[in-house]
């Protein structure tokens, strides 16, 4: 049986929320911290063998303590999120075969898409959770002309993404050892050349990222049917 490690990413700066909350992973949402509800969906999907929580400080560590899954491991964050993740990918242990990353900062992942990625992660040895991108996208060139994409082949991506340990810690490696930057985990992957599946969602997963986004949060737990956790 495969044995799988979730790292839980918690060590963003909040920089973005402009002061309105001192920390976004600890912020109230439903009764509860933004942070507990990545880890609610976790724990009723049983993907997890092993679990690393990327915390900032010792402050917010004590507070994650009281809602992180049991045994856990702690590893502090780096300066950026990929110094996170690869910090994160030093620590798991031997015979974990796959690898979710998830920022915690999005709370609406929902149980069945973990289940699902980890089938999809089995066959594929990469995949990310991702919506179709529904807006009118243009480029902006630099003579002030625009140029319009064809959205049809655009996703956003999101997190869960999913990787067999392999596969990741060697694209972590080639990503640290050439000092390149990546914003997701799929970008490191897809450096190597190898391909990265989708897994659609169709519910909101949207990351808590700037004040107006907790009202708009508030609002889609306030909509979300009970399920017993």
């Amino acid at each position: 049986m495969s044995r799988t490690a979730v790292v839980l990413l918690a060590a963003g700066s909040s920089k973005r929320m402009q002061g309105s909350v001192p920390d976004k992973i600890l912020t109230p949402l439903g009764g509860r911290p933004v942070f507990a509800h990545s880890v609610a969906a976790f724990q009723m999907s049983g993907v997890g063998d092993y679990y690393v929580i990327v915390y900032r400080d010792a402050p917010q560590l004590h507070e994650l303590m009281c809602y992180a899954p049991t045994p856990a491991y702690y590893v502090q964050g780096g300066k950026d999120r990929q110094d996170s993740v690869a910090l994160a990918l030093e620590t798991i242990p031997p015979g974990i075969e796959y690898v979710f990353i998830h920022d915690c900062a999005r709370p609406f992942v929902q149980a069945e898409q973990l289940v699902a990625l980890l089938k999809i992660v089995r066959r594929e040895d990469a995949v990310v959770l991702a919506h179709r991108v529904t807006d009118t996208i243009k480029e902006h060139r630099g003579d002030g002309n625009l140029r319009t994409i064809d959205r049809r082949s655009l996703w956003a991506m999101e997190t869960p993404q999913v990787f067999s340990y392999e596969l990741i810690t060697r694209a972590y490696a080639r990503v640290m050892a050439r000092g390149a930057h990546v914003t997701d985990d799929a970008a490191a992957v897809e450096a190597l050349g190898h391909p990265v599946a989708l897994l659609e969602n169709t519910h909101p997963n949207p990351k808590l990222t700037t004040p107006g986004d907790l009202g708009y949060l508030e609002y889609l737990l306030s909509q979300r049917v009970p399920t017993a956790d």
